[in-house]
């Protein structure tokens, strides 16, 4: 059966005045990345940029500022699919080679990878049926030819690491790097505001830490790590934004789910 045509490939939601949320409500949620705009004075960040299956520079220019660094929390597919339409593209030293040559080891994907079958995603560690069929319910416009789909190499990629900080003018944002989902996994906290970006290293759903890349022992200590944060809001990867409440919730249950696996948290 064929795919219907999207309205619009992108929606975007606005959180306040200077953040908003754009996603893609066709693909399918295991790969629906929330990407969120930041606007700062001198700067705005873009952190995440979706599965690049249509453009978000071209979605997002009303409300671009002139100079927008592109942040990755980490590269998996979902999260980096239109870096390479920025000019300041920004990652963590383990996953740079995920954004200038895009390859299976650190994305997900590689030539084998079919859009029209999940199941063709580079997870040799997770076998799930729930993961087959297309990763989309609709194309982005007439005539898109879903086999075409492809990661494109990201253009000026530098390097952030554990307590850089992004300053946007008006505001800054500490980097922390929160290993354990991924090898390079960053999260942007603003300590005054008790904002946290924080990728995939949580979010409100069952946590993924058996990635061929993956490693328990450092997710427990993001973890950890996570919890003594005073955070008011967190910005995830994935689902809805939550608070403090909810973030210990989270980290409580997965810790839990670890220990009885075997994994001790201490």
């Amino acid at each position: 059966m064929p795919f219907p045509i999207a309205d619009s490939w992108f929606e975007k939601i606005r959180i306040d005045d200077n953040v908003t949320l754009i996603y893609e409500p066709h693909v399918v949620p295991f790969l629906r990345c929330n990407i969120w705009h930041v606007r700062g004075r001198d700067r705005d960040l873009m952190i995440d940029t979706g599965t690049g299956l249509d453009s978000l520079a071209t979605f997002a220019r009303d409300i671009l500022g002139q100079r927008v660094s592109a942040v990755a929390t980490h590269v998996h597919m979902d999260h980096v699919g239109c870096h390479h339409e920025f000019d300041e593209c920004l990652v963590h030293p383990f996953e740079a080679e995920g954004l200038r040559s895009p390859g299976k080891e650190l994305t997900l994907v590689d030539n084998r990878f079919d859009p029209s079958d999940m199941a063709t995603l580079y997870l040799p560690t997770i076998h799930d049926p729930a993961l087959s069929g297309p990763m989309v319910s609709a194309l982005p416009h007439e005539g898109f030819d879903l086999t075409s789909y492809e990661l494109k190499s990201a253009r000026n990629v530098s390097c952030i690491e554990e307590g850089d900080v992004l300053d946007l003018g008006h505001r800054a944002f500490e980097v922390l790097h929160l290993p354990g989902h991924s090898p390079g996994g960053l999260a942007l906290w603003e300590a005054k505001t008790g904002t946290l970006f924080s990728g995939d290293a949580i979010y409100d759903g069952d946590l993924i830490d058996n990635l061929h890349h993956s490693d328990r022992e450092h997710y427990i200590q993001t973890l950890r790590r996570l919890r003594k944060l005073t955070v008011k809001v967190v910005h995830a990867g994935h689902a809805p934004s939550f608070g403090r409440e909810r973030l210990h919730e989270l980290i409580d249950r997965q810790m839990v789910i670890w220990e009885e696996q075997g994994s001790s948290p201490v």
